[in-house]
């Protein structure tokens, strides 16, 4: 089975859309884990709204305030699916989605721990670089899809590798960079790219990670750093290293600062 985790924190007024896209699916066997990373919203209440309504399984977990990194943590405790996609409370996956991932699953070696697919905005149009010339997929390392797509992207991995590599965890902060684990899972197994099909439709809001960088680079040094430091090894590009640590840098000051 599948697990489609979702950590949330104060989105009950856009979590519906999220779960209309599910009750969309074609394919019905899957499960919805919803961790509540502390909110104070209501959303237990619309998530237990959800669950009476749903013909497909959703459990709902709640802890305290810690950060999306620690939420995913919690949630690959108590997924009950061999493989784990995670969709943020302010995405939702294509209608089609759920039946896309089983069709991999369904032949899929076991030298495999990952697929990702392609994030789309909500009118459809891919995140990133999309070229007919390349190979509809290929097999590379997070890093090296970042460089070439540039895009968010959507990964599904192996329940049993996400449990062999938990994002680390900082007191007094709440946010590591997901790619340093992405990249960590890459270390054990083989990740399929489908560099042209669609399974995620993304919309980027004014309270998400993505649009407050700045502020949770100074508020997260140490996960900044640790992640920043990994990509001076991996990037094997002189810019990139280059940017690594200038970053790598800027997360010591401010771990110096905060002291």
């Amino acid at each position: 089975m599948i697990t489609i985790m979702t950590p949330t924190y104060n989105r009950a007024y856009v979590l519906s859309r999220l779960h209309k896209s599910l009750c969309q699916q074609k394919r019905r066997d899957f499960e919805w884990l919803v961790i509540d990373d502390g909110s104070t919203d209501g959303t237990a209440e619309l998530i237990y709204d959800c669950r009476d309504k749903s013909d497909f399984e959703i459990t709902y977990v709640y802890k305290e305030n810690g950060g999306k990194h620690r939420a995913i943590n919690e949630g690959v405790v108590h997924a009950t699916g061999d493989w784990i996609i995670i969709v943020d409370s302010d995405d939702l996956l294509t209608g089609d989605a759920v039946a896309k991932l089983y069709d991999v699953i369904n032949h899929i070696g076991s030298e495999f721990v990952g697929m990702c697919f392609r994030r789309a905005t909500l009118s459809g149009h891919i995140i990133g670089i999309s070229d007919t010339a390349w190979s509809k997929s290929m097999v590379m390392q997070p890093i090296m899809a970042g460089h070439i797509l540039k895009g968010d992207l959507a990964y599904v991995f192996r329940t049993s590798v996400m449990r062999k590599c938990p994002f680390p965890e900082f007191l007094g902060e709440k946010f590591v960079p997901e790619l340093y684990i992405w990249n960590k899972i890459s270390d054990i197994g083989k990740i399929v790219f489908y560099v042209d099909q669609v399974i995620y439709l993304c919309e980027y809001l004014p309270d998400g990670y993505t649009s407050n960088f700045k502020k949770n680079l100074r508020s997260n040094p140490c996960g900044f750093g640790l992640f920043y430091r990994d990509q001076v090894i991996r990037d094997t590009r002189l810019f990139g290293k280059i940017k690594a640590c200038v970053r790598s840098l800027q997360c010591i000051l401010y771990c110096w600062l905060k002291k």
